[in-house]
């Protein structure tokens, strides 16, 4: 017998989870989110929110080692690795406790265990706090996200071989790391962990690191990288890893040559797969695609009528600010409030030193797609504010169709680069012009005096270049 009825029970309490509860909350709706662990799921508790807190660790150290350049003497610096991994984790609970108090404010009901679903319109709690609790439910949304790839035959034991998450809170650091994948976790735990002190070993598949980003961009992270240095390993693959007494060792194999690598710890941050252990009952046959993830039509519906999905368990991009703008235009569809939209345009950040953030098309795809396009590049060197802050290092790169104007694609390498894409996201999204950002002017001196001259290069007409 079910318990009580809702309109929504939403299963997963991350940014899709708990973003579609809250939605459906201030829509006056009776709405339950049922999450395994806490309100925030991965990205708060996990992912995006605790290795904020770390990254600004490091460049709070790198910061300090540079003052000199500033004329700012400073004595010996030290660090204290449990009390850096220690904040973190408040980080963490503090951003959890909040999004608690949210639930409140929206009257939702939030309830700890694992949301089953036997039967469309019914969801049970299997286990966890509120385990045997059931419901009645007019709609579901799943929200279930992802979890860390893993190797076959290689056990994550949280010291010699972790994932993210045995890497966030990491009991002491490591002397030496090897990091397998270079996509956006990778780079920022080289990063944080090279910066105070280990070695690391980067180690990527692909012929470039950050390989979704702009070639340009790669090749300046990975010169970036080197420098500070990182061994970065590309065009590399990992064979035969396994865990020794005193940490891991591989052989990393390129072409026709093999060496082998011996380190403290190997960190696997190869990708994502789907999280749907024990969400479905035998008789809710859900469509998949051939990887597992939940398919949906335009109004985030699954092929069961009542049944939704949003977030990271339909598919890539794999982002915490995507799967919340999904989640909230499920909810708007589902209760007539609104036309629900699917994603086309949405910011892509990393948060290593130097940063990444990129929206739109690559000059790769540009090509591949036979499209005739301006690239309008702007180097912070060229840049008053980026050279006063001693931050000279990066650029702006604009792609844009020839004839128009429209822009296809925007790339940033340097400080401030995730807080300066927006306005190029904006710009996508409401079709406005390379022209009229050329045309808006932005204060001096700031960072963002370096969006305008991108704009202003795609016509040869930059000032500071």
């Amino acid at each position: 017998m079910a318990n009580e009825t809702y309109d929504l029970v939403v299963i997963g309490g991350g940014p899709a989870g708990y973003a579609a509860a809250i939605r459906a909350g201030q829509l006056g709706k009776k709405v339950a989110c049922i999450e395994i662990e806490r309100a925030g799921g991965t990205c708060l508790n996990w992912g995006c929110i605790p290795s904020k807190a770390l990254l600004k660790a490091a460049e709070t150290f790198e910061s300090i080692h540079g003052a000199e350049e500033f004329g700012v003497s400073v004595g010996d610096v030290k660090v204290d690795f449990s009390k850096v991994m220690q904040r973190s984790r408040g980080v963490s609970d503090k951003m959890a406790r909040g999004i608690e108090f949210l639930f409140k404010k929206n009257k939702v009901d939030y309830f700890l265990g694992r949301g089953h679903v036997p039967t469309p319109g019914i969801v049970q709690i299997t286990e966890g706090p509120d385990e045997g609790k059931s419901f009645q439910t007019k709609n579901t949304l799943i929200a279930t996200g992802c979890r860390s790839r893993r190797l076959p035959n290689l056990e994550v034991d949280g010291e010699r071989v972790m994932t993210s998450r045995e890497a966030l809170v990491m009991k002491k650091q490591p002397k030496s790391i090897a990091i397998l994948g270079a996509g956006a976790i990778g780079v920022e735990f080289a990063y944080f962990l090279n910066t105070l002190g280990t070695e690391v070993h980067l180690i990527e598949m692909m012929d470039r690191i950050v390989p979704v980003e702009d070639e340009e961009i790669s090749q300046a992270l990975a010169r970036s990288f080197k420098k500070q240095g990182i061994k970065v390993y590309t065009g590399t693959k990992v064979e035969n890893p396994e865990t020794t007494e005193n940490g891991a060792k591989m052989q990393l194999v390129k072409g026709d040559k093999t060496e082998t690598l011996e380190v403290d710890t190997l960190l696997l941050s190869i990708g994502v797969v789907p999280l749907l252990e024990g969400a479905l009952g035998d008789r809710v046959n859900l469509e998949l695609d051939q990887r597992g993830y939940i398919k949906v039509n335009d109004r985030y519906e699954t092929n069961l009528k009542g049944i939704y999905a949003a977030g990271d368990i339909i598919g890539p991009p794999w982002l915490a600010h995507v799967a919340t703008y999904e989640a909230v235009q499920a909810v708007n569809g589902m209760f007539k409030h609104s036309e629900p939209k699917r994603v086309t345009t949405f910011p892509g950040c990393t948060y290593c030193h130097p940063q990444i953030a990129s929206v739109g098309l690559t000059e790769a795809k540009a090509k591949e797609k036979g499209l005739e396009y301006k690239v309008g590049k702007f180097p912070f060197t060229a840049l008053g504010k980026a050279v006063a802050v001693n931050m000279p290092e990066g650029f702006v790169k604009l792609i844009t169709d020839a004839k128009y104007g429209e822009l296809l694609g925007a790339h940033i390498i340097g400080n401030d680069a995730t807080e300066l894409i927006t306005e190029y996201v904006l710009a996508m999204k409401s079709e406005i012009t390379v022209d009229e950002i050329h045309a808006t002017i932005h204060a001096h001196p700031t960072m963002s005096e370096a969006l305008g001259e991108a704009a202003a290069a795609t016509h040869n007409e930059a000032i500071h270049i």
